[in-house]
């Protein structure tokens, strides 16, 4: 029996994990709720249906993190999901990058050009 995990990550910015998640062609929307195993719901910030049915989240912590709200028998078991979840956090670590360099001052008149 599987259930749903909330799983800390270094994700804080919820605009550079949307950004992120529609990089890498996939469709998240602000809010939602993940569903898992007899009914068992959590309410997310940031949420992101995949091709297979199943959702995937983000909860905003208390220290301000957005936690991985899954089924963390699932992920474990699927090298596909492994390998979106490690995309979603290096195009999201370039995205707040950038984010983060558009608000200095010293880089405005930069051109820099982010590729998936």
């Amino acid at each position: 029996m599987s259930h749903l995990s909330i799983l800390p990550t270094v994700l804080d910015d919820a605009e550079s994990l949307i950004a992120s998640l529609r990089a890498l062609g996939l469709q998240p929307c602000r809010g939602g709720v993940v569903a898992g195993f007899g009914g068992e719901q959590q309410a997310v910030e940031v949420s992101v249906q995949l091709a297979d049915g199943h959702r995937l989240g983000w909860q905003r912590q208390r220290d301000g993190a957005l936690a991985l709200v899954a089924d963390l028998q699932r992920i474990a078991r699927s090298t596909a999901l492994q390998r979106l979840l490690e995309r979603v956090t290096r195009s999201y670590a370039a995205h707040a990058a950038l984010r983060q360099a558009a608000q200095d001052t010293a880089l405005s008149s930069a051109e820099v050009l982010l590729h998936a």
